[in-house]
């Protein structure tokens, strides 16, 4: 399963509000190679789920997420910080052995 914080389920329905998007559309999270740790974290909403998507909801936030995808993120807490040391979504992910200083990459 993906959960999502507090921080996370409010910033999503704000971004979500803010570009008029419905109830169709969801969280999609993946994972692609790159980044400086080899591999690295993608969100974005989507308004389709394919059949072998995995699909989560918590908090009223639904999540799809590939199955290839999900291999590295099961167990994964999305989260949000607004604070000085950086802005923005993070993972807090038990399969990443290593995290690039930023956050926005990692490997297992």
């Amino acid at each position: 399963m993906i959960t999502v914080s507090d921080k996370a389920k409010d910033k999503v329905l704000k971004l979500k509000q803010d570009a008029q998007l419905d109830d169709t559309f969801r969280l999609r999270a993946s994972v692609a190679g790159g980044g400086c740790s080899g591999l690295s974290y993608n969100l974005d909403f989507d308004d389709e789920v394919k059949p072998m998507d995995q699909e989560f909801e918590d908090k009223g936030i639904k999540v799809v997420v590939d199955m290839k995808s999900f291999l590295y993120l099961a167990g994964t807490e999305l989260d949000f910080s607004d604070g000085l040391n950086g802005k923005g979504f993070f993972f807090n992910n038990p399969n990443a052995s290593r995290t690039c200083g930023c956050g926005d990459s990692f490997s297992v």
